[in-house]
């Protein structure tokens, strides 16, 4: 690998890993429409997308737990609906068409970003103690499979999504449901990398592109956490919904 071409991912692992500490999410929708840009394939974007989620996923989550702000406890249950939904993320990318998926993607994120819109702040408490009973247990597993499925195939990760459902199911801010998203991810991701590599999507090129672009999102991430708790509730959800919107008209280009 060029110099040149590794100054160029470590700084979009940088960036990549500032968005998942802040927001929760994989970045991958940063990746992916950039690598496609730089004339990759789609599924050679996606998996260095999914193998540097792998990478600042696991430091971010480290770095959320030990300042208290992740509430593993319930991350258990939608990081195990993560792993069964991503391990079918190989398989998906084989039979169906990339179209589709972003399709169903789009109509997702659509959803997301609609009920998270509306729902009421006063309705969320900045941090509070779930004590899921078996119903609850379910649905959080319910969404890590839903957005495991999805996300890993796209190459994003699913804590743009998996933040808006925790709210609006949970009541949960952003705040509380970005660090669980975030741990949604590691589960997801290592899920992801090995059904990828399975199914022959992720070869030896497209793995050490993703370690390096990994490398920098671990640096990012660190940021990101420690920046996350500085902003007030209303400017985190502000920029949550940008991000929201930005997925949507991104996702929308690539699928025409």
């Amino acid at each position: 690998m060029e110099m040149v071409q590794l100054g160029l991912f470590l700084l979009l692992g940088l960036l990549t890993g500032v968005m998942a500490g802040f927001f929760g999410i994989g970045g991958g929708m940063v990746i992916v429409p950039t690598l496609l840009l730089a004339g990759y394939s789609y599924d050679g974007a996606v998996g260095i997308s999914v193998v540097q989620m792998a990478c600042s996923s696991v430091v971010g989550s480290w770095s959320n737990f030990k300042k208290g702000l992740l509430d593993w406890k319930v991350g258990i249950y939608v990081g195990l609906g993560g792993l069964i939904g991503a391990s079918f993320s190989g398989l998906i990318l084989s039979v169906v068409p990339h179209k589709v998926l972003l399709g169903i993607f789009i109509a997702i994120t659509i959803y997301s970003f609609w009920r998270f819109l509306f729902i009421k702040p006063s309705s969320q408490v900045s941090f509070k103690t779930l004590e899921p009973n078996s119903k609850d247990k379910g649905i959080l597993i319910g969404i890590g499979v839903l957005t495991g499925i999805f996300a890993i195939s796209l190459g994003i990760g699913g804590g743009v999504l998996m933040v808006s459902m925790l709210s609006y199911y949970f009541g949960l801010s952003p705040k509380q449901s970005v660090p669980l998203g975030l741990f949604f991810v590691v589960f997801s991701s290592f899920s992801g990398v090995l059904s990828l590599m399975q199914q022959d999507f992720l070869g030896p090129a497209n793995l050490q592109g993703g370690v390096i672009v990994g490398i920098g999102s671990i640096l990012g991430v660190m940021g990101g956490v420690r920046l996350m708790p500085l902003v007030s509730n209303a400017w985190h959800r502000r920029c949550l919904l940008g991000v929201y919107a930005l997925s949507i008209l991104v996702s929308i280009y690539k699928l025409f």
